[in-house]
């Protein structure tokens, strides 16, 4: 097992794990209530609207269409024109529950549907949010407005990631987590392309051979879709749960991050990191060039 390694911001495979779960759960019921908590946090997570209660009626009576993700953002696009932004921040969770089941600490928003049953937005440091808009409106949140590249779009191909990468002469780690270059990755999942890729953190984007741009290709798609199967990394601070407040298991298939010392699990030269932007990265100086 990976040592015990706190960290924030929820990651794109853990979004799509969420996505995927409230696709199943919540698409085609209708939202009797809203109940935004009394505690003060809680106007954090709704910062965007002025009082309570105007984020309570633009979702009441609302029936859930569909579920989509751009980046790290959920989008619940609702029957009559509006759509539900949601961004976990460090530490949001979406939980199923029923009035038989008590809240969790730091639960500020519940939302009730009228086929029984609830979705509680929990979040103890409140980096995340929530906000309703319109449709028509999507395209005016700036936080959502550039074009990044998905990992599990099937559109994105290598030869326009190549081009990409020439363009922007970067260190590979920062380029990585660049959520206008690629949306998603944070410091847990560009650790772990890196080493699947067999590149450095310092390497520069524009240096790399047509080979290890396919390989950083390649590693994007796999890493990620690895983790969504796995249903994402739940680490000590257990940050991430899923719906139905079950960990992820990826933790324990991580190669480098959070193995500072071990042993490389493909050449055994221990793992090492450096600090970088006030974040630890993690390499094999062995298998990474």
């Amino acid at each position: 097992m990976p040592a015990k390694v706190q960290e924030g911001w929820v990651e794109l495979p853990e979004v799509e794990v969420v996505r995927r779960d409230l696709e199943k759960e919540v698409v085609g019921r209708r939202i009797r209530d809203v109940d935004v908590r009394p505690q003060r946090n809680a106007m954090r997570i709704i910062r965007r609207h002025a009082r309570r209660k105007e984020f309570a009626d633009l979702l009441a009576g609302r029936k859930i269409m569909k579920v989509d993700r751009k980046g790290k953002y959920l989008l619940l696009f609702l029957d009559q024109g509006e759509v539900l932004v949601v961004h976990f921040g460090m530490s949001g969770q979406f939980l199923r529950g029923t009035k038989r089941q008590a809240l969790s600490p730091h639960t500020h928003v519940v939302i009730e549907f009228q086929q029984g049953g609830d979705l509680r937005y929990i979040d103890p440091r409140t980096f995340g949010e929530m906000f309703v808009t319109s449709v028509d409106d999507l395209g005016k949140v700036s936080e959502l407005d550039h074009i990044a590249i998905d990992p599990l779009e099937d559109t994105f191909t290598w030869q326009e990631f190549s081009g990409e990468l020439s363009k922007r002469g970067a260190k590979l780690k920062a380029l990585l987590m660049d959520q206008k270059f690629v949306s998603g990755l944070g410091n847990i999942y560009s650790d772990e392309v890196l080493f699947a890729a067999g590149l450095r953190y310092d390497r520069m984007s524009d240096t790399l051979s047509s080979q290890e741009v396919r390989r950083l290709y390649r590693a994007m798609r796999e890493v990620v879709q690895d983790a969504i199967r796995f249903r994402g990394t739940t680490l000590s601070d257990e940050a991430y749960v899923d719906v139905f407040g079950k960990p992820g298991e990826f933790q324990s298939e991580l190669k480098v991050y959070g193995r500072l010392g071990m042993a490389c699990r493909r050449c055994r030269t221990p793992i090492a990191s450096v600090k970088l932007n006030g974040r630890t990265s993690y390499y094999c100086p062995q298998c990474q060039s």
